[in-house]
């Protein structure tokens, strides 16, 4: 036990100092992932401004500042409080003889940097469809990712509006096919995660993108918008275009869904309206014995 409380503190301690780094400049730049995301959100919401899809949306639009902090809440604060308990679990699961190497059936990690960062980025990519598939089809995550569809007027701060439990459905889902298939995270892992950031501020931005043919495989505002529609014909539920950054996966498993481009969209849930509002009421929400549309 004293073991566990050990790696807990230690991890904790080291995740705090980490982002200390990270905020006072002590990553390099192209590492950075504090003030990436910042510069990302920065560049996206100029195209906002510049390129409104929804001409009557406002800048600063409804929500805007909740969604901004859950911006840094769910990267960087949650980051700190999960970490120790992430190494726990790690340290235990290695304690009983599971690791890397024991669940490792395919090994790709001889392959050139730039293939691996390609198979890290469509297999991380697959892994978080099929989570989002099951955020929406097992009711008990439903409730949980409700949070992101409570969203009703979309910006790009809006793509990290989530409650923290998908950061727990999520992790260990795509830790076990990175540990099973690859036996790897590249060095340029970093890469990978400014791509998903700029495509999902994008996909949830007041823009109009298509990215024409590449469409098929990138996943874009118009596709995504749909995502987030509050009324789908019965044979579309439980839900449509769960592609995160590639919509490759919806055309393969035709769950693609765009009948138009319509900018104006109700978004949204049955019901949102009585949503819980406050970003402590959304932490507790998923938990709590009232449902809202149901």
């Amino acid at each position: 036990m004293n073991q566990y409380l050990e790696t807990l503190s230690n991890t904790t301690v080291g995740t705090v100092r980490w982002v200390g780094q990270l905020i006072t400049f002590e990553v390099p730049w192209y590492q950075n992932y504090f003030y990436g995301l910042i510069l990302i959100s920065l560049v996206v919401w100029i195209l906002e401004l510049s390129f409104p899809w929804r001409k009557n949306q406002k800048a600063f639009r409804k929500d805007f500042w909740l969604d901004f902090f859950y911006m840094f809440f769910n990267f960087f604060i949650f980051s700190v409080v999960i970490s120790g308990f992430y190494a726990v679990f790690e340290s235990a699961m290695s304690g009983l003889g599971i690791g890397m190497e024991s669940l490792l059936l395919i090994n790709l990690s001889g392959l050139p940097q730039g293939i691996q960062l390609l198979i890290f980025f469509f297999l991380s990519d697959f892994v978080q469809w099929v989570t989002h598939v099951m955020l929406h089809r097992v009711p008990a995550f439903w409730r949980f990712h409700q949070v992101h569809h409570s969203v009703i007027e979309m910006g790009f701060a809006a793509h990290l509006r989530y409650h923290w439990m998908e950061n727990i459905l999520y992790k260990p889902l795509k830790t076990l096919v990175v540990m099973i298939i690859g036996g790897f995270e590249p060095e340029q892992a970093y890469i990978v995660h400014f791509v998903a950031i700029s495509i999902g501020h994008l996909n949830h931005a007041n823009i109009r993108l298509t990215y024409g043919p590449l469409k098929y495989i990138v996943n874009n505002p118009v596709m995504h918008l749909w995502h987030h529609a509050k009324a789908l014909p019965k044979g579309q539920m439980p839900g449509v275009n769960f592609g995160i950054s590639l919509s490759l996966w919806d055309y393969i498993f035709r769950t693609n869904y765009i009948p138009e481009e319509k900018p104006d969209l109700e978004l949204g849930f049955d019901e949102v309206e009585r949503f819980p509002k406050s970003f402590w009421s959304q932490l507790i929400y998923g938990f709590r014995k009232e449902r809202i549309g149901f």
